[in-house]
């Protein structure tokens, strides 16, 4: 892992573009307070925007300073190396005069994988030319067309047969330690995403990187707002497949409607929506990354049921992981996510992240009980309310209440 000025150890969370109406040292505040740790897609264009961003601990992620990049309908499908020349990325450098407060070099965002094997050569050039900088890139949904085979694959987006083999051909080209990609839940499909999040955490997991996700907080309709719980949901089932950084899209106008602020830079309802969720995220992120994923389940979940129609994962009636036993919510839907501990000191620990998935549309929210068996383990539950240890029946069955859309990790020590 290259050393940066993102602290990876924390779970991290960012945003999508700051417009100039935005950059004041007020907005950087509230960016803060609303627990955003970097905006991507930066284009710092008011005076002491960037002195304001590390006044406050935020980090920016520049996409301004080399060659950008959008693979968009596909149609510049492996065009990369002819339009961006790595000489370009030299003379960038030459020019480009650093600050505490950037992380991170953007780019591109959503390349064909006729790309990636220039992309490999850019990061590298990234990486060796802006030494206190990591390289941003971001890569499509599993709801990207997929190529055809033949000469019309030069103006597909993916570049691939499938998205599983869209993953591996970068894993191959491009040297980054982590994946990062979009997927916007609302305006695509529940199910969808979570065979995405299957497929890149398992790549993850291969690999030895890390899962960034950008999630959807905007929404593709003028009258649609992404309820809260619909947030919760997004964050809370990426991270049962491990997600180290989750991305909000977009704080400002980027695309779409209905962001975080106004076209006056003025908060949305998105606002303090998205602060008591991002809250809640931090609450339990610092135990949490204390752990790694290493296997996902779907608990409770009918086989036959609409949501699985898109996942190559078959649904299991409980969780059992030879530290947690029946692990189930009567009547509910959750996603598991196993995890060990990355302390080799304390490698007899683990740990397991619950979502409870059961409405994801937040049609009628209702709170179920989870219930599982446990032996000779202290079991320490942490949800948005803090920490606290549950205590056995006499059968080592414990039990705890867990909202729809809402998360909690369980330890075992």
């Amino acid at each position: 892992m290259k050393p940066t000025r993102m602290d990876r150890s924390k779970l991290q969370i960012g945003a999508y573009i700051l417009q100039p109406y935005a950059q004041t040292e007020r907005h950087v505040r509230e960016i803060a307070e609303c627990g955003i740790n970097f905006i991507t897609c930066l284009n710092p264009q008011q005076p002491g925007i960037l002195d304001a961003f590390a006044k406050y601990g935020i980090g920016a992620i520049r996409n301004d300073v080399v060659p950008g990049w959008w693979g968009g309908s596909g149609d510049n499908a492996g065009k990369l190396s002819e339009t961006n020349p790595l000489s370009q990325y030299e003379e960038a450098a030459a020019k480009f005069v650093d600050h505490p407060a950037i992380w991170g070099i953007d780019v591109g965002d959503e390349p064909s994988a006729l790309d990636f094997p220039y992309y490999g050569r850019v990061i590298d050039t990234v990486n060796r030319l802006f030494p206190n900088q990591f390289a941003y890139l971001n890569l499509y949904p599993n709801y990207a067309s997929v190529a055809k085979n033949n000469a019309a694959e030069t103006v597909n987006q993916l570049g691939t047969a499938t998205y599983a083999e869209h993953i591996e051909r970068y894993i191959e080209n491009v040297p980054t330690d982590y994946i990062c990609y979009d997927y916007y839940m609302y305006s695509a499909s529940v199910t969808g995403a979570y065979e995405n999040l299957r497929i890149v955490s398992d790549a993850c997991l291969r690999s030895g990187r890390s899962m960034w996700i950008v999630l959807q907080v905007n929404s593709n309709k003028p009258e649609c707002w992404i309820s809260e719980n619909e947030l919760r949901v997004q964050a809370y089932s990426a991270m049962a497949f491990g997600a180290e950084s989750i991305i909000w899209a977009c704080y400002t106008a980027g695309w779409w409607h209905n962001q975080v602020l106004d076209e006056h830079g003025e908060k949305t309802e998105q606002y303090e929506k998205l602060r008591r969720i991002n809250a809640e995220l931090k609450a339990i992120g610092e135990p949490y990354m204390r752990y790694r994923r290493t296997a996902t389940h779907f608990v409770g979940y009918a086989e036959n049921d609409p949501e699985m129609s898109k996942l190559q994962q078959k649904p299991i009636p409980a969780a059992n992981t030879g530290f947690f036993f029946d692990l189930h919510a009567a009547g509910g839907k959750l996603i598991c996510g196993e995890m060990v501990s990355r302390d080799p000191l304390a490698d007899s620990f683990r740990a397991m992240f619950v979502c409870n998935a059961t409405d994801p549309m937040d049609t009628a929210p209702a709170s179920h009980t989870v219930s599982f068996v446990a032996h000779d383990r202290r079991i320490t539950l942490y949800d948005k309310n803090g920490a606290r240890v549950l205590t056995p029946d006499a059968d080592s069955r414990y039990t705890f209440s867990l909202e729809n859309c809402h998360g909690a990790l369980l330890v075992a020590e």
